[in-house]
């Protein structure tokens, strides 16, 4: 078991955004956090990824472990540089005023061999077409949709194993969503393990082996992404069906 959400509450002051989820990802892996907004998908990915989220929220009991090691005391850059975790945020976070290349630059600074960073470069430049296209662009003159693969870009560039996704297919339109979803499977296939928010939960369950079902911080349903397809349930919540 690569990771593992234990019994997990996290609170924002006096408020509870997660109720003692539990949930485990293995290696290779693609799994899948649905829900409707507010359900606590993001807050999950935030405490795994020890990024700060909203000012007063904290882990208030339950533990995350990754390779049976606690990340709860563990700071944000450690996760990314010790344990090969990276995050591609929902709303891109990339850094407008830098060229595409420096944006991806800018992931690398706690890598050291050269040889697999010029690898690395030519591996999203190959998944990511437009981003060799546009390495020299400003990112802020980037469309939307190259905005976004440049965020799913940057996180690769860390050299993580282990790749967070929150919505990164919103705001692309179905030709750059179809692109953005084979360059997925192609990292999986290649071995990265993925742990995906989506907010096209059919899709979602498409690309994905297995999925958890989140309902105001809590986990309500979980299964095969072929279960969940096929749940009445989820169907009628979550799939329009």
């Amino acid at each position: 078991m690569l990771l593992e959400i234990k019994n997990l509450y996290v609170k924002y002051g006096n408020i509870e955004a997660l109720h003692g989820i539990s949930f485990n990802v293995d290696k290779g892996e693609i799994v899948t956090l649905i829900g409707a907004n507010g359900a606590g998908k993001t807050t999950t990915l935030h405490a795994i990824t020890r990024v700060p989220p909203p000012e007063g929220s904290k882990v208030s009991s339950g533990d995350i472990l990754y390779n049976g090691q606690s990340l709860l005391n563990v700071p944000a850059h450690a996760i990314v540089s010790d344990y090969n975790i990276a995050l591609a945020p929902e709303g891109r976070h990339i850094f407008g005023n830098l060229t595409v290349e420096e944006n991806l630059k800018l992931a690398t600074y706690s890598r050291l061999d050269d040889e697999s960073l010029k690898r690395d470069y030519e591996r999203v430049y190959d998944l990511f077409p437009k981003m060799a296209e546009r390495r020299n662009q400003r990112s802020e003159t980037l469309s939307g949709g190259e905005q976004q693969m440049l965020s799913v870009s940057r996180a690769i560039m860390t050299a993580c194993n282990f790749i967070l996704l929150d919505e990164p297919s919103m705001g692309l339109s179905p030709l750059l969503m179809y692109d953005m979803f084979r360059a997925l499977k192609k990292l999986n296939e290649e071995g990265m393990t993925i742990l995906l928010i989506e907010q096209n939960a059919n899709l979602a369950l498409k690309f994905a082996h297995r999925g958890y079902v989140m309902d105001t911080g809590e986990i309500a349903a979980h299964g095969t992404a072929s279960e969940l397809l096929n749940n009445p349930d989820v169907k009628r919540a979550y799939l329009g069906g």
